[in-house]
């Protein structure tokens, strides 16, 4: 019997929906998946659905948007749970010595550097260390810590891009990937850290590598990066005539 295309996204929909909650609890199923339709079938129409509880979480910033600094003082674990996008949830496993790091960097023609980035570059630049909380949108994971290593923008100022560049992708080990513009980035409170409340960031935390953007939630602040690519959707637009 000839299937519709309708029909066949909708068999490959319940399969792999199938797959992603195969591994998962009573409990951690009922907090994250969305309440069910009346029936088997998808309403044909817009209906009211209860709001998913305490999401997303407070991020507590600035008036000018800045992540508050919290006393050294302060730092300590991040809480459970961590996952990572494996078949397993659990940490790929790679290089996790930050000395030994070995980040692809792409600048698709747009800086005058480009290939693969070493910690012997990371230490010509100025290393600093400031203490952030880290918050996921759902309640947890969340914790004060402190980083240490490099601002973004003086890696980028390193590689000497050009002014044309718009966005920059960070791919982590597990294929994980955050997209943001150049300007946010370039923001003094964002770095690449190796070092997590004054020792090496454990491999579940993100080791060798981590970016920190301490204004957005956690799930932007990557775990094991290991290629940063430079990009720009469009050549700039021309100058308006007088």
């Amino acid at each position: 019997m000839a299937m519709s295309r309708r029909e066949a996204l909708a068999v490959s929909g319940s399969a792999l929906v199938g797959v992603s909650v195969s591994g998962l609890g009573k409990g951690p199923l009922q907090a994250q998946a969305a309440p069910a339709a009346q029936g088997d079938a998808w309403p044909d129409r817009l209906i009211e659905r209860p709001l998913r509880q305490g999401f997303p979480a407070p991020l507590p910033l600035q008036p000018d948007g800045s992540a508050p600094e919290h006393p050294a003082s302060a730092a300590g674990p991040i809480t459970d749970p961590l996952m990572w996008r494996t078949p397993d949830r659990q940490t790929p496993v790679i290089e996790y010595d930050y000395r030994k790091l070995a980040i692809k960097v792409d600048t698709r023609g747009l800086g005058r550097l480009a290939g693969t980035l070493r910690f012997s570059d990371l230490e010509k630049l100025p290393r600093v260390t400031h203490t952030y909380l880290l918050q996921c949108g759902a309640t947890n994971p969340r914790g004060i810590v402190t980083w240490t290593g490099v601002r973004f923008r003086d890696v980028a100022e390193m590689l000497g891009l050009v002014p044309g560049v718009h966005y920059v992708r960070h791919i982590a080990s597990d294929r994980q990937y955050t997209d943001e513009a150049l300007s946010t980035l370039q923001h003094p409170q964002v770095m690449l850290a190796w070092l997590m409340n004054d020792a090496p960031i454990p491999p579940r935390h993100g080791a060798p590598l981590r970016l920190v953007v301490p204004f957005r939630y956690g799930n932007r602040s990557l775990k094991a990066v290991t290629e940063i690519v430079f990009a720009t959707p469009g050549l700039p637009m021309p100058p308006l005539p007088a």
